[in-house]
């Protein structure tokens, strides 16, 4: 869920974060983490690389050989301007509207078929579980897509829920969908962790009050410098992110 802010976003919502997040501890430290939200594509799902290289996936399944630096072009544009590009510059027979549905069919069977659990996700999962922590996603992907991903790769049934910004009505730029999910839980946003590589995201659910954990992904977030300043909780995976929840919570019993 990675995208680029303009620097007067990130001015304006990162100021306080450090005194947000010694509070965040204090409270965190007497009474341990009750729920967690996590992100999925770059937190729980090594999904990054389809988004990052979509047009040339779908150029080389069609035996086309695009030209270097496509990935970086498309990466701004939105997929109904990306099919346009490619329609123009590989004088593709299909419409834009053709390029798309093959896109987004390309999409579909990735997630049904192909993507994969990051290392250690499934260890931390099952950690939480032990430790009685109720755990829900929250994700800007289709949940057709998340749905078959996760019961494929053994990570659904550790989960109580799956979230959408598609469904809630709200983009991560908005906590509604971390809020929802709290609400799901039973967990005030000062005893919840939310699980995010995108320093956008990130930032939302730690001015709404809630724990923050930024996630490394090599194709994520570009700004790694910021997201670690701003999480409460920085990891370079999700085993280090476990290793720190048990250290920290002492074991999280209450």
């Amino acid at each position: 869920d990675v995208m680029r802010e303009n620097a007067f976003q990130k001015d304006t919502v990162q100021t306080d974060v450090v005194q947000e997040n010694m509070c965040k501890k204090d409270e965190a430290q007497k009474n341990g983490i009750r729920g967690a939200i996590f992100d999925l594509d770059g937190v729980l799902l090594d999904s990054m690389s389809v988004w990052n290289d979509l047009g040339v996936r779908y150029l080389k399944k069609r035996g086309i050989e695009p030209k270097d630096g496509l990935g970086q072009i498309l990466f701004s544009m939105s997929m109904e301007q990306g099919a346009d590009y490619l329609k123009e510059q590989y004088h593709l027979p299909d419409t834009p509207q053709e390029i798309l549905n093959g896109i987004e069919q390309m999409i579909q069977d990735f997630y049904f078929y192909e993507v994969q659990p990051k290392e250690g996700a499934k260890e931390l999962l099952q950690f939480l579980q032990k430790q009685n922590v109720k755990m829900i996603t929250a994700t800007s992907s289709p949940r057709e897509h998340v749905t078959k991903a996760l019961q494929r790769i053994g990570l659904f049934d550790y989960l109580e829920q799956i979230y959408t910004t598609g469904e809630v009505g709200e983009s991560k730029h908005s906590p509604k969908v971390y809020f929802t999910a709290a609400e799901a839980l039973g967990s005030e946003p000062s005893r919840t962790l939310v699980v995010e590589d995108s320093l956008y995201a990130l930032q939302t659910a730690g001015k709404a009050g809630f724990l923050t954990a930024g996630i490394y992904d090599a194709l994520g977030e570009p700004d790694q410098e910021q997201l670690k300043k701003d999480a409460y909780i920085y990891c370079r995976d999700l085993t280090e992110l476990q290793n720190h929840i048990f250290t920290e919570n002492g074991g999280n019993q209450r």
